[in-house]
């Protein structure tokens, strides 16, 4: 019996259950392994968000990107207007974010955006080295072929993204996005979800320091985790991590703005 194999570019298009070989006109069936019902954070589908959530979502971004200044008053009269949620929603969010560290309650004199300062970016940029060492450990031992997939793919936007900025100027936002989805993805088999979790806020707090986009060295970094992940090499990625990071707060400091 003679067997006809697909080209490449057609695998994609044939969907389990499905053999990728023809004999024939006969078309061979297989039963796939059954998927890990355990999810990671990354792969949970969000519900639709209410006004409160949509409000916080918005409220959160903008201090990540400097929208609402570091260490400006949060005036809810003019914000309910601006972001269409109630004053008592506002406090609700204000309060949750202020738990997260993005706000500073001051009791009753109201709300501020929480301060920048030199000691609060090198004390986040130890913290995410912790975190990521030891997440990027069980990730790497416990990763498989699903993991190396959302791997490669936060890799791939991430890159896109990167060259992007090289020819046409940064996006921030955009740039924030894919940075953070690799990271987390590099992470994403560590099995806690409460590590992810932590890391995903103390990622968010760090980029407030990170808007201006730091060059090819990010390019390079970026690429030689990806490949220390397919190698599973956790030693050469932990160092390559804490070159980036540490980078990353030397170039802030360079900037000469922070206090």
């Amino acid at each position: 019996m003679i067997y006809r194999i697909l080209p490449y570019d057609m695998l994609f298009a044939i969907k389990p259950p499905f053999a990728v070989m023809f004999a024939g006109s006969r078309v061979s069936r297989y039963e796939p392994k059954e998927r890990d019902k355990t999810l990671t954070i990354l792969e949970h589908s969000q519900p639709p968000m209410s006004a409160g959530d949509s409000g916080y979502q918005r409220i959160r971004s903008d201090i990540i990107f400097g929208v609402l200044t570091p260490s400006g008053r949060l005036k809810l009269d003019s914000m309910k207007e601006d972001y269409g949620v109630s004053v008592s929603t506002l406090r609700e969010i204000l309060n949750r974010l202020a738990s997260e560290g993005f706000v500073v309650a001051e009791g009753q004199r109201g709300f501020e955006v929480a301060p920048v300062s030199i000691q609060n970016l090198r004390e986040l940029a130890q913290l995410r080295i912790l975190l990521e060492h030891h997440a990027m450990t069980e990730s790497f031992r416990a990763g498989d072929m699903e993991w190396e997939g959302r791997v490669v793919s936060a890799h791939h936007k991430l890159a896109a993204t990167e060259r992007a900025i090289l020819s046409a100027g940064d996006d921030p936002e955009l740039r924030k996005r894919y940075d953070s989805e690799f990271h987390q993805a590099l992470i994403s088999s560590c099995g806690s979800r409460e590590l992810m979790q932590t890391h995903s806020v103390v990622f968010d707090k760090y980029f407030r320091y990170a808007l201006q986009y730091r060059g090819s060295a990010t390019i390079e970094q970026h690429r030689a985790l990806l490949e220390c992940a397919l190698k599973r090499d956790v030693e050469a990625a932990k160092s390559i991590l804490t070159d980036h990071i540490n980078g990353c707060v030397a170039h802030a400091l360079s900037i000469g703005t922070l206090k």
